[in-house]
């Protein structure tokens, strides 16, 4: 039986992968784009999931997660167009100090507390409120770039209208 570290490790590197294969299809001017004012560009959703990372990650068991440092506001307000270079700077700079963090975990620490925002949470509990926090910013940079490449999109799971062929590959037959 797999720890239940050794579990946030494997679903956030799945995570992880499913925003860097979404991105690797954007060019960069897709990378920037948002389909209205209000909404967020792929490069505003790393810029925010970097700021997070960072500020919930730095002295995870000992400081509160939301660092005094952090400027929040910030990450929704796109100043220039992003690099590639850039973006791939605060996507790797983010998700190593994420993981050096969960690696440094073990299960005897699930039930301490930590602080976000004040409010006192188990580490279990934290884990479990980022779990939910980047899967959803990273399911919503998926859409985006399907969006932006549309009928060239190539899948991340099943393509549409290929279950029984992946399912006659994965089991032999069709289900």
């Amino acid at each position: 039986m797999s720890t239940y570290i050794e579990i946030c490790i494997k679903v956030f590197a799945q995570y992880k992968m499913l925003g860097e294969k979404a991105m690797e299809q954007l060019d960069e001017n897709q990378l920037n784009w948002a389909p209205s004012t209000e909404s967020n560009s792929i490069v505003l959703i790393v810029k925010h999931l970097y700021g997070n990372i960072l500020s919930r990650f730095t002295d995870f068991l000992t400081t509160d997660g939301e660092k005094p440092w952090r400027n929040r506001d910030n990450e929704f307000i796109s100043e220039k167009s992003v690099t590639r270079d850039e973006l791939n700077f605060m996507w790797e700079d983010g998700w190593a100090l994420f993981f050096r963090t969960l690696y440094s975990l073990t299960d005897e620490d699930l039930n301490k507390i930590v602080k976000i925002r004040g409010e006192e949470h188990t580490v279990l509990e934290a884990l479990q409120r980022q779990t939910a926090h980047y899967s959803y910013h990273i399911g919503q940079m998926v859409y985006l770039a399907k969006i932006c490449i549309d009928k060239d999109w190539k899948s991340l799971s099943i393509p549409k209208n290929k279950s029984k062929e992946f399912n006659e590959k994965m089991f032999g037959k069709a289900q």
